[in-house]
């Protein structure tokens, strides 16, 4: 099972910045500055680390915001003693961000010019919502703006902090109820030169869709029309849910809007009983039975037994074929029964579904059952 990421972000992290800021403000009181930051700080997930050592600064810089965060931002670049290579490294300004959010929105435009510096550190996806949420209009304003910034990362900030379901974030209900102002600037986004950037558009897109389906497969159409290869990408992940859902307008915008005329044989799964640890193997074969060429999205679907007794469906992407009259194809799945930190298995009968063009149809099941 993974570590906890709260465990790359341990009690280094406080000591880290204590010395980065006295570098630059001799009168910080780094000692004292870190006792406190690390009282009740193991007992804390990620996030909250990140946000008491945000208030702890709070109590120990100057109480001026201007005079505190110019401190901050002139400590970024004083050694620390921390890994760089290290897959949280850029975390360490996590706390610099939350600060801003929670400190800095009564001065607006040095705030936004700390965020501007910070995000091409760390991000500040995080700390840019309490501005939409705070003065919506100018920090849309200034959004639009950072569409055309020189910085992939700054452009990013546009469509990652306005995501209405950013992940380990509180929801943008506004966002969520009228997505408009966010499409306009994706808009602005959807053929940026990054992948960095088209990856979040995506995501965003995505985000938006779970709220309004119709919305976004009517943006996928508008956007597929033309597109470069780079903006079909960010179509294609930004419809990835709702494929999963069977959204019916999403498949149409994506060129599978009709029914397979396929006829699904020789299903086969091995071990018809498994033992939680170890995978299970699924075959099974296609036939075109259309007198015409059909494209058809083919995927699997497995429904779960949770911890209540009951199921939850997981859909699995496999492959979209290409079926030339009377053709037969034959596809596998190896699917594992490890532990996972986002997937716990329980015992039970799992019944397996094979969902084509979003229609789903029953195959077969295997029994789960606990090594002994």
């Amino acid at each position: 099972m993974a570590e906890p990421l709260k465990n790359q972000y341990g009690a280094d992290v406080p000591g880290a910045i204590a010395s980065m800021i006295a570098a630059v403000h001799p009168a910080f009181s780094s000692a004292m500055f870190e006792s406190d930051v690390l009282d009740g700080y193991e007992a804390l997930e990620l996030m909250p680390r990140g946000k008491k050592i945000a208030q702890t600064l709070h109590r120990y810089l100057p109480q001026d915001y201007p005079q505190a965060i110019a401190i901050l931002l002139a400590s970024l670049d004083q050694p620390h003693g921390r890994d760089p290579q290290q897959s949280m490294a850029s975390f360490l300004y996590l706390p610099h961000t939350l600060f801003v959010a929670e400190f800095g929105l009564a001065h607006f435009e040095l705030s936004m010019q700390a965020q501007h510096t910070l995000t091409q550190r760390f991000t500040a996806e995080f700390s840019i919502r309490a501005f939409i949420e705070h003065n919506p209009q100018a920090t849309l304003r200034q959004l639009e703006v950072w569409t055309r910034d020189p910085s992939p990362h700054v452009r990013r900030l546009v469509s990652e902090g306005t995501r209405p379901r950013l992940p380990w974030a509180p929801r943008l209900r506004q966002f969520q109820a009228d997505p408009t102002p966010v499409l306009a600037l994706l808009e602005r986004l959807k053929d940026d030169p990054d992948l960095y950037v088209r990856r979040s558009v995506a995501n965003n897109l995505n985000d938006i869709g779970k709220d309004h389906p119709e919305l976004l497969a009517s943006t996928a159409e508008k956007w597929l029309r033309g597109a470069s290869a780079e903006r079909a990408w960010i179509v294609g992940h930004a419809l990835r849910s709702a494929v999963k859902r069977g959204e019916s307008g999403a498949l149409k915008a994506l060129g599978f809007g009709k029914t397979a005329q396929v006829a699904v044989d020789n299903f086969q799964i091995q071990p018809a009983k498994a033992v939680m640890g170890t995978a299970v193997s699924m075959a099974f074969s296609i036939t075109n039975i259309s007198p015409l060429a059909q494209r058809v999205l083919v995927d699997l679907g497995v429904a779960y037994i949770k911890a209540n007794g009951k199921s939850t469906l997981k859909v699995f992407k496999l492959k979209t074929v290409e079926l030339a009259p009377d053709q037969t194809i034959t596809l596998c799945k190896t699917l594992s029964l490890a532990e996972m930190t986002t997937r716990k298995h329980y015992s039970g009968i799992h019944n397996v579904t094979m969902i084509l063009n979003g229609q789903s149809q029953p195959l077969g099941e295997f029994l789960l059952v606990k090594a002994e």
